[in-house]
């Protein structure tokens, strides 16, 4: 189970740090990412980390200021988001994947980040 909350209100150029809580495996061994969905929009991918090489990819829109990161000891995924833009807005979902190509597995709940003055 995914469980998926810091989601808000927050001004452009500002920071919010979501976390996905994970239950019943450790996020240590799952291959897992971020992705959001904006009003009237496909849902798309945001950043991930397939186990085959371990590493992080970033949708461009993202690249520099989204940072994504496990917490072991919590049993967290998180994204760490700063320098926030408007177009940033959307409902974001944490998923497990798979796949060098980072195919959405199983979904958590969504979490709204607003980007707004």
């Amino acid at each position: 189970q995914l469980q998926a909350s810091g989601g808000g209100l927050v001004q452009p150029g500002g920071s919010l740090r979501l976390s996905c809580a994970a239950s019943g495996f450790s996020v240590d061994y799952q291959a897992m990412g971020w992705f959001r969905q904006a009003p009237g929009e496909a849902r798309e991918r945001v950043s991930c980390a397939s186990n085959s090489d371990g590493s992080t990819i970033y949708a461009d829109s993202v690249k520099g200021r989204f940072t994504m990161f496990k917490d072991g000891t919590k049993n967290t995924l998180n994204l760490q988001m700063n320098s926030l833009k408007p177009e940033d807005t959307a409902i974001y979902y944490c998923a497990t994947v798979k796949g060098p190509s980072c195919l959405p597995q199983r979904w958590g709940q969504g979490t709204l980040v607003t980007v707004s003055s």
